[in-house]
Parts: structure tokens; C-alpha cells; sequence
């Protein structure tokens, strides 16, 4: 069968394991300390405020809305396009003067002087401070709660140091993120949300892949060490991991530079995860699986003797 990037020796990933854990270490400090310092840009969803969608009679420029809801009072609006250049959607912060119809009559009346256009009023959505702290909680314990299963799973189906280092793994993807996004400010919504649970199951999926390799070759290569069983394990599937890396990062990335802004931090979520998914399945799951000790008597199958009773096998 013919391979794609096939590597003719073994890879000593291994050997750049140290390298690797002080760059992620550094990473993950980094990313902490943007969080803690700068905050995250939370959305309308997590903050609560209103969403006005509205519709002109003609394309028009956003920078010229953005003026007119200035002009009026309203400089914190974030204004996008959404659907075609005639569509736009226009978000507001929390405000205690006016709220609702009288809030939406207003931005229609400053867009209507700003841009000498008639205004159809298309949507109107007023989400409160404290539904937008529930959804805040109900999305970190959703990612939480993936991390357990995928604790619970991975530990049943493999061995508990595999499952501690994939878990592990997947912690530094999503903090790595989430440092990102903090340091670059970009507006996080529930589709952030949705973007981060994908990545945790997209890296997931690369992790089993290498481990259910380093588990038949820990059964295969009797001679070979730890650190030569899951070299040769890396290699064998890094033709695997690139390609079905790239090709998503190619859709990712037409997503990113063509999706518009109702998606972008979506497509930026999953282009950052990706690329360090791929590079925590490589060298971070397996390595620090290896730092846990693990060995080929913890992943060989239990024997089971003429009498019935259970043991390891030994290699």
C-alpha cells in the first residue's frame, strides 16, 4: 500500500521530549498569565446585552454605521454583517436606560440619520447578565466534564498512565487556546465554545490513534525499550497525523480568510487547536505517558492459567 510521507527510519521524538515539555510549560505559564492579567474578551452571550438584526434597502459600509452609532451614543456597538452587505447585526452592552423596543427604535432612528437609508428592523434579543453567567458556567463544566469521560474512557480502554497523559495533553490544547485568545482579545461566544470542544475531540481522536499503536508494538517488540517502542509507534502513524491535519487545516484556514465575521472566532478557535493538537499528540501525550512509567507488562493482556486464575504475562 502506498504512503504518503512514509519515513524510512525511526524518528527519535523522544529525545526532543525535554525540549518539548519546557516549551509547553512555558506556553501554559503564558497562557495563565495573559488570562489572569488581560482577562478573556467575553460576547453577548456570556455578558449579557442586546442583539438588533437589521436590514437596508442597499449595501452599506460598516465603518459609516459604526459612525452613526457613535454619533448616537452608542460607541461600544459592535457592528458585523451577516447573510449579504444589506444584513447587518448590531450588539450592544448591557445598559440601563433603555432596553427592549425603545432600545431597538433607537438604533433604528441612528442608523436611518447616519446612513440616509430606510431600516427594517429584522430581529431583536435582549440577553440578561444572569443568563449570560449561567451559560459562562454551564460551558466550563461542559469542557470539564469532556475531560472526565475522556479520563474514564481512555483509562478502560488502555491503561490509567495513557489515559493521564492524553488527559493531560488535552488540558494543554485548551489552556494554550484560551491563552491566545486572551492575549489577542478576540470576542469569545458560545461558537468559541462549541470550537473547543471540537478541538478536544479532534486531538483526542489523533491521541488514540498513536496509542492504540504503541500498544500492539509494546505486544510486538519484546527486546525493544519504552522509548524505542513508542519512537517507532510515533512514526508508523506521523504520515497519518500530518496529512489528516492538513487537509482539515486547509478547510479551516478558507474558513478563517473566507467565512466572514460570524464565524471567524470559530475558524480561529479551531486553527490554533489543531496545530496544537497535532503537536501535543506527538510529543506530549506519549512523553508524558513514558514519565508516568509506563512499561510493556502494564499493557500486555491477562493470561488466564489451567486453574482459571488471572495473571499478567510476562515478555
Amino acid at each position: 500500500m502506498f504512503e504518503l510521507m512514509k519515513a524510512d527510519k525511526v524518528i527519535d521524538f523522544m529525545r526532543w521530549s525535554k525540549f518539548a515539555f519546557v516549551f509547553s510549560a512555558i506556553m501554559i505559564v503564558a497562557s495563565l498569565g495573559t488570562v489572569a492579567t488581560q482577562k478573556l474578551n467575553w460576547g453577548l452571550d456570556f455578558t449579557g446585552g442586546t442583539l438588533i438584526e437589521v436590514s437596508f434597502e442597499q449595501p452599506v459600509e460598516l465603518p459609516k454605521i459604526r459612525q452613526s452609532l457613535e454619533t448616537a451614543g452608542f460607541g461600544d456597538a459592535i457592528v458585523q454583517n451577516f447573510g449579504t452587505a444589506r444584513d447587518v447585526m448590531v450588539r450592544l452592552q448591557p445598559r440601563e436606560d433603555a432596553k427592549g423596543e425603545k432600545l431597538g427604535n433607537q438604533i433604528i432612528e441612528a442608523l436611518k440619520s447616519g446612513t440616509g437609508q430606510n431600516v427594517e428592523m429584522r430581529r431583536i434579543e435582549f440577553v440578561g447578565p444572569n443568563v449570560g453567567d449561567e451559560l459562562a458556567e454551564a460551558g466550563g463544566l461542559a469542557i470539564l466534564a469532556a475531560l472526565l469521560c475522556i479520563l474514564l474512557y481512555i483509562s478502560m480502554r488502555f491503561e490509567w498512565r495513557l489515559a493521564a497523559g492524553a488527559v493531560l495533553a488535552l488540558a494543554h490544547d485548551i489552556i494554550i487556546t484560551i491563552g491566545i485568545f486572551s492575549f489577542t482579545q478576540i470576542e469569545i461566544d458560545l461558537t468559541i465554545v462549541a470550537a473547543l470542544l471540537t478541538v478536544v475531540g479532534y486531538s483526542l481522536n489523533d491521541t488514540i490513534v498513536v496509542f492504540d499503536r504503541i500498544r500492539e508494538n509494546f505486544r510486538k517488540m519484546r527486546k525493544e525499550t519504552a522509548i524505542e517502542v513508542m519512537n517507532s509507534s510515533i512514526t508508523q502513524t506521523l504520515s497519518r497525523t500530518l496529512i489528516t491535519s492538513a487537509t482539515t487545516l486547509f478547510v479551516v484556514i478558507a474558513l478563517f480568510v473566507k467565512g466572514g465575521s460570524m464565524i471567524h472566532g470559530f475558524a480561529a478557535a479551531l486553527l490554533i487547536g489543531i496545530t496544537v493538537g497535532t503537536y501535543s499528540s506527538i510529543y506530549v501525550a506519549s512523553a508524558l505517558a513514558l514519565k508516568l512509567g509506563i512499561t510493556r507488562e502494564h499493557l500486555m493482556p491477562p493470561q488466564v492459567d489451567k486453574e482459571g486464575e488471572e495473571f499478567d504475562a510476562m515478555p
